[in-house]
């Protein structure tokens, strides 16, 4: 941690193109990115909890809902 803080300007720029892993005391604290892949993993992260999400209302049991009424019961038609 302190030679990030010594050298920010340089971890900020290196966190453009790599993830910098900071240490205290040898043990991982935080993980310096860039915005552009912090939102490449956030987008990552809610795609894998929508894909989870989908497969757990397909394990549900009782009648399935056809496509034409769901799109009905939205006003999509």
């Amino acid at each position: 941690m302190s030679a990030a803080r010594d050298n920010l300007p340089e971890a900020v720029a290196m966190a453009q193109t790599e993830a910098v892993f900071l240490e205290r005391y040898g043990r991982p604290a935080a993980v310096l990115l860039s915005p552009r892949r912090y939102d490449e993993l956030m987008a990552a992260l809610e795609e894998s909890e929508d894909v989870a999400a989908f497969d757990a209302a397909m394990d549900e049991e009782g009648p399935n809902i056809p496509w034409e009424q769901a799109k009905a019961d939205l006003g999509w038609m």
